[in-house]
């Protein structure tokens, strides 16, 4: 039987084509994370051997982003992760406690990472208006207000003004990494600390925290994933979009990176924490090299940059609890859709209310516990299930394959375990409260719908809002 929900899900429109999936993937990464993060970079292992922290989390994304390209091309459904886990584990079984478990940790994670772009743009903002010091900032309230208001319309009004903004963000880039190619000392760029590569335990701590900012940084590569029913031929603009944006990126984080240490010696930001130079690095930078009226031009090209960040994040992350809300997983009125715009206006609410409340807090504690959140539940699970998509679903095409599987994988599953491992006891024991509360509250749901494990096995093999290339 067709339902009110599954005839919705059928208005989505795929006006998304591989231009615009990667400037949404694109714009998602840069936002204004490497522009915040080098000074605490730097900071993580005392010198420009930081950098390591930035290839170390390459690697592990690089191998990720085959994950996310041959699950997302083979389920081209809204949800993305939650889409994949429920399939792969079952969508009757094991597969109901990773989805929920996955809404579980988004619900927190999602409207965090949204919220750290919402606060990084507001330090950035310090430098051109040094008066701000309020305790909590109401000008994240309004960006919070003014991104709901730029979503709240169809989708193919969205590609446009995300192409627009994607646009604002290379241009940023290209001009930092221009001024740096120009102005580059090397001598202060590699000017090393005292034996900076002790291979030591403290050492390896450093390198974790170093990846895990990395890690923050990389974070939406695969942003595209979660309007996979907007995207046009998916099993094809899917995959290149996450492979060229990280591509694109890990130049120009790396390029950037150089520039800024090039120009500003990295003992004047670092240790970054208490130190004000530290939250506009690349103000101080362009200030150096063309002056303060140019920085404070520039400044505002960044706080573009941010914006268009925190756009992208949240006309994806949108979608994620509308997807579990048509299979029953959320909310039954979270499924609905705007009754002429096509586009779920209660989800995107739901979503930005939720940033805007994240968005007053401290920008390290968010930023913990995001990664913290988000790497046992999504990046592991994600592992496990495209080895359980190959071996347990025949019926299903895969058009894009990894290429070297496993190996992928296992470099993936190990960079998780890694990052996880060097966060620090305060935040791994947050991240296994949180595992333990959301399996708790899985138990609570189930019994109360009388599903599974606790009721009878409902028929059919797949959810509404499920999508094969």
């Amino acid at each position: 039987m067709t339902t009110q929900t599954d005839t919705q899900a059928h208005h989505l429109q795929r006006k998304f084509g591989l231009l615009q999936a990667t400037a949404l993937n694109m714009s998602n990464m840069v936002g204004v994370g490497p522009f915040i993060t080098i000074p605490l970079l730097m900071s993580a292992l005392g010198g420009p051997q930081s950098i390591l922290g930035w290839l170390a989390a390459l690697v592990v994304c690089m191998a990720d982003g085959l994950i996310w390209s041959e699950l997302g091309a083979a389920m081209s459904g809204s949800g993305g992760s939650y889409l994949y886990l429920r399939e792969a584990f079952g969508p009757q079984r094991w597969g109901r406690l990773m989805a929920f478990l996955f809404i579980w940790q988004f619900i927190f994670s999602g409207p965090m990472e949204i919220a750290s772009g919402y606060i990084g743009f507001c330090q950035y903002l310090s430098y051109i208006w040094p008066q701000r010091s309020l305790k909590i900032d109401p000008l994240t309230i309004v960006l919070g207000v003014i991104t709901i208001a730029l979503l709240y319309r169809r989708i193919g009004s969205i590609a446009k003004i995300t192409v627009t903004l994607w646009i604002g963000t290379l241009v940023t880039m290209v001009f930092v990494i221009a001024l740096g190619v120009f102005n580059f000392n090397p001598k202060i760029a590699f000017d090393l600390p005292p034996n900076p590569f002790h291979f030591s335990f403290g050492f390896l701590m450093g390198l974790g925290t170093a990846a895990r900012i990395g890690l923050y940084d990389y974070l939406g590569y695969y942003d595209v994933c979660y309007i996979g029913e907007e995207v046009k031929e998916p099993a094809r603009v899917i995959p290149r979009s996450i492979l060229i944006s990280l591509g694109v990126v890990a130049v120009m984080y790396i390029a950037i990176n150089l520039s800024i240490i090039g120009v500003v010696p990295w003992r004047e930001f670092v240790p970054a924490e208490g130190n004000p130079k530290a939250n506009y690095v690349v103000s101080i930078f362009i200030e150096r090299v063309l002056g303060r009226n140019a920085a404070i031009l520039f400044t505002g090209m960044i706080l573009w940059t941010a914006f268009a960040s925190v756009f992208a994040l949240m006309l994806g992350y949108s979608r994620i609890p509308y997807a579990a809300a048509l299979d029953g997983y959320f909310f039954r009125i979270f499924g609905k859709l705007h009754p002429t715009k096509n586009f779920p206006y209660v989800s995107l609410l739901f979503i930005g209310i939720l940033s805007i409340i994240f968005s007053l807090f401290p920008l390290g504690m968010v930023i913990d516990a995001l990664i913290t959140t988000r790497i046992l539940i999504q990046f592991m699970g994600q592992t496990a299930a495209v080895i359980l998509i190959r071996r347990t679903r025949p019926d299903l095409r895969l058009p894009f394959r990894m290429w070297l599987y496993p190996l992928p994988c296992f470099v993936a599953f190990a960079g998780w375990i890694f990052i996880f491992s060097t966060a620090g006891r305060q935040v791994i024991s947050g991240g296994l409260i949180s595992l333990a509360l959301g399996v708790g509250a899985f138990l609570i749901w189930a019994k109360h719908r009388k599903t599974w494990p606790f009721g009878k096995i409902s028929g059919g093999t797949t959810s509404p809002s499920f999508k094969a290339a």
